[in-house]
């Protein structure tokens, strides 16, 4: 294993702006390889952990769970009183490790020996020492035999870009890890694609869908005896939960222009089909605006709270989707700065924006979004 020492050293000299060939001269030839990929990690790694000094490599470091993610859902475990947790192709073992904090027991079990490396030292780290570890294929009979635990999590690795999210072409597929695991427990969570459909999932339990820091980032099934709802919709680090309510009139109403004040609305809660829910919730006449993939408007003609929107907006100006009008709207108002929410081909993305923001000089921040064949401009409240 290679040196806590060597991976600083390399560390420091990528952030002072050294030739790589320079740096592998001070390290050990037979190491360096894996000295500076783990180096290159921690850097990247600055915004995902509270630490800068943990084992990973690139692979590992982008399956890995960011800590806020880890830490919410490791404490909505421990509330759920559960005891022992086995972690199926624990990769570094973030997840695993905050699993751990809350639990009696914990196993973490991959295949790939240096993971599991990694994961162990990651572990001590943290100062947890409740994990066994397991280097071995996880769905093999003779590994689920060692494996006594009340709940089986598992965060397989997607597979590139696909027209369509799917079970199967997880590795390892939750399929094949419930069929494997199914006589030792009824308590499964499965970190899937939010993309994934869920009609496509074959058993019954909750889809928490999470927002972290304003993106999509998690969907979590947790299997029926988990399940708190059957779905719902998280905001970290906020902490700011909507569960579904079958039993709620639908309240949802459309607008055919943006008012005053608009909302905008976090994918989770699109994602989880909960906007009846979040108006519901919300004291005031709300109206739905847009909904597309990436974004999701709603507007009120008085201005509304709520812990659940994203961010809140007043209404500058309605003008046809054109950078040369917006601009002068943007010109006139005295912005500086603009935020583009709207689609634009990417070919065209950088020249748009760069018209959009022609001669502007003031000192506020505009945003853009696309309303059919026009603009509406708004900002922040």
């Amino acid at each position: 294993m290679v040196s806590e020492e060597d991976i600083t050293l390399a560390v420091e000299l990528i952030k002072k702006g050294w030739d790589e060939a320079k740096i592998r001269r001070r390290l050990p030839r037979d190491e360096a390889d894996e000295i500076m990929e783990i180096a290159r990690a921690r850097i990247r790694a600055r915004d995902k952990f509270s630490r800068d000094d943990l084992w990973m490599d690139l692979e590992g470091l982008r399956y890995s769970t960011h800590e806020v993610v880890a830490r919410y859902r490791a404490k909505r475990l421990g509330k759920a009183g559960v005891k022992s947790i086995a972690d199926v192709s624990c990769g570094i073992g973030i997840q695993l490790i905050f699993y751990a904090t809350e639990v009696e027991r914990a196993y973490g079990i991959d295949i790939d020996p240096r993971k599991v490396a990694y994961a162990r030292k990651n572990a001590e780290k943290y100062g947890v020492s409740n994990i066994e570890f397991i280097n071995a294929d996880s769905l093999s009979p003779e590994t689920v035999e060692k494996v006594d635990a009340e709940v089986i999590f598992s965060d397989p690795a997607r597979p590139p870009e696909a027209p369509e999210r799917r079970l199967e072409d997880l590795l390892p597929s939750p399929l094949k890890v419930y069929e494997a695991y199914k006589s030792k427990t009824d308590s499964f969570i499965f970190d899937l694609p939010p993309q994934i459909r869920r009609e496509r999932v074959p058993w019954k339990g909750e889809f928490e869908y999470i927002d972290l820091f304003g993106a999509l980032n998690r969907l979590t099934f947790y299997f029926e005896p988990l399940a708190r709802a059957e779905r719902s919709a998280v905001s970290l680090p906020k902490g700011v939960r909507l569960e579904s309510d079958p039993n709620l009139e639908d309240i949802v109403e459309w607008a055919d222009e943006p008012r005053e004040y608009l909302y905008e609305i976090p994918q989770s809660i699109d994602y989880a089909d909960l906007i009846n829910e979040l108006f519901h919730s919300v004291d005031g006449e709300l109206r739905m605006l847009l909904r597309e993939k990436r974004r999701v408007l709603a507007t009120s003609s008085e201005r509304l709270t709520s812990d659940y929107f994203k961010r809140a907006y007043t209404l500058v100006d309605v003008v046809k989707f054109h950078p040369l009008r917006i601009n002068e709207v943007l010109r006139r108002e005295g912005f500086g700065r603009v935020k583009l929410r709207a689609s634009v081909p990417p070919a065209d993305y950088y020249r748009f924006k760069e018209l959009l923001e022609r001669g502007l000089n003031g000192d506020k921040m505009a945003y853009v979004f696309g309303f059919g064949d026009r603009a509406i401009i708004a900002e922040t409240l």
